[in-house]
């Protein structure tokens, strides 16, 4: 279930600004092609910070800042699919290992949740100066209440969103629950998180319970995206709500209706990225000019999406698809097939033209319908083939039409379906030359 954003008004205006102004938000264009960069940068504890900078192909419409649940890395499935994502969408996203994990430096036993939060403060500040302000805060089990933490440090952040948060960040310590008495009897203790061993002190126990975080979250003065699986054997359900009533509007709540704490399966994460793309679509600026060529042609660029062996990140323009195979020949059915894409220009420039047509004739056109189907089929058994053996492609299309239409002008629009342009393409001599590079 969804709870729609509210509250006064949209986003501020924002202006538009050259990419190599500092402190800048606008549409930065980026020389990386649907690639990562690496970022490093110093932490809290003077520490280097290993980063990864997910950028979108094309112009960069927004920055986001992620932060990784507790002991994880910038690595997990839910930051990396989450991230990839939000750049189909026009969305640079930072990942990084907090300090003492991942590729990171630091000890671990000396950090603690508020050098969580100065981390992500560091990490907004190297973005203001080397790239651009994040106006998007995300953050995945304790990091999303770390993200809620750092929020009112990052002036420039419009939007937060949690993923599987908990209401209060001293909710991690029954993770710790067997260690506990060592920790503080003896100062420290070695737990096993998700099965690797971490040093964790007392001070570590001190700060986790000293945290004001329902205030912070009531104070937030930002749009709010809560997503929690009810699921979660983790972080229960009861936290999204207790983060929800304390927080003002404009505030959305998502249910990940079949998603554990990690999102490990591919879909999960995928869809919590799409729903998140979406909602903060409201909170960034809209996309520039499409990008066309002198004569008007649109550039088409696709590059493997990295979902899967075959899935397929398509950019036509500023509009973002993708594209897969289905399972039975080893995709991950996250887009349409190859030929559905065809399909689709097809039917959608046959409806397109009878539209244009029926404005400009005046005709009595309610509404279009086109259903089309390709099948390959035996030469012989086409009447109106010039092939006369093997295999010849086979497309049905059905069209319907709605309105009242007499026979002379329905027969008409069925002649005109066929003079689409995508249709004269298909039946024309196409030249298609490529290079490799």
């Amino acid at each position: 279930s969804s709870t729609p954003a509210s509250g006064g008004g949209g986003p501020p205006v924002v202006t538009v600004m050259p990419s190599s102004t500092p402190h800048s938000i606008g549409f930065i264009h980026s020389e990386a092609v649907s690639q990562s960069r690496k970022m490093t940068f110093t932490g809290s504890h003077g520490e280097p910070l290993a980063g990864r900078l997910d950028l979108p192909i094309g112009p960069v419409r927004a920055v986001a800042l992620f932060a990784h649940c507790f002991t994880c890395d910038k690595e997990t499935v839910t930051a990396s699919r989450i991230s990839r994502r939000l750049a189909e969408h026009g969305v640079a996203v930072l990942r990084f290992d907090f300090t003492g994990l991942g590729e990171s430096g630091g000890d671990f036993a000396n950090t603690n949740f508020t050098s969580n939060v100065e981390d992500l403060v560091h990490a907004a500040d190297h973005l203001r100066e080397s790239f651009a302000a994040p106006a998007i805060l995300i953050g995945h089990s304790l990091g999303g209440a770390a993200v809620l933490a750092a929020a009112e440090r990052v002036p420039e952040s419009r939007a937060v969103a949690t993923i599987g948060a908990p209401a209060d960040p001293e909710h991690v310590t029954h993770l710790l629950d067997r260690a506990r008495e060592e920790i503080e009897a003896e100062g420290e203790a070695t737990v096993r998180v998700a099965g690797q061993p971490f040093r964790v002190r007392a001070q570590f126990l001190a700060d986790v319970e000293s945290q004001p975080q329902r205030d912070r979250i009531t104070r937030l003065g930002r749009a709010l995206l809560v997503m929690h699986a009810p699921r979660d054997e983790v972080v229960g359900i009861d936290n999204a709500r207790i983060i929800y009533d304390a927080a003002r509007h404009p505030k959305s709540f998502v249910s990940l209706d079949h998603g554990d704490h990690l999102l490990t399966d591919p879909a999960d994460a995928s869809y919590a990225a799409t729903v998140l793309a979406a909602w903060a679509s409201r909170y960034i600026p809209a996309p520039p000019e499409e990008l066309t060529d002198d004569a008007g042609r649109r550039h088409v660029t696709v590059s493997e999406a990295g979902d899967g062996p075959y899935a397929q990140q398509i950019a036509v323009g500023p509009h973002i698809l993708t594209a897969d195979e289905p399972p039975s020949v080893g995709g991950a059915d996250t887009g349409p097939d190859p030929y559905g894409l065809l399909l689709a220009s097809l039917g959608a420039c046959t409806s397109m033209t009878l539209r244009m047509y029926a404005e400009r004739k005046g005709l009595p056109l309610r509404h279009v319908t086109v259903t089309l189907e390709h099948t390959r089929i035996y030469a012989e058994d086409c009447a109106n083939c010039e092939t006369q053996s093997g295999r010849v492609d086979h497309i049905r299309g059905d069209i319907e039409v709605e309105g009242e239409l007499d026979d002379e002008q329905r027969a008409r629009l069925l002649e005109i379906a066929e003079k689409c342009p995508v249709h004269r393409t298909l039946r024309s001599e196409t030249v298609i030359e490529s290079s490799l590079r």
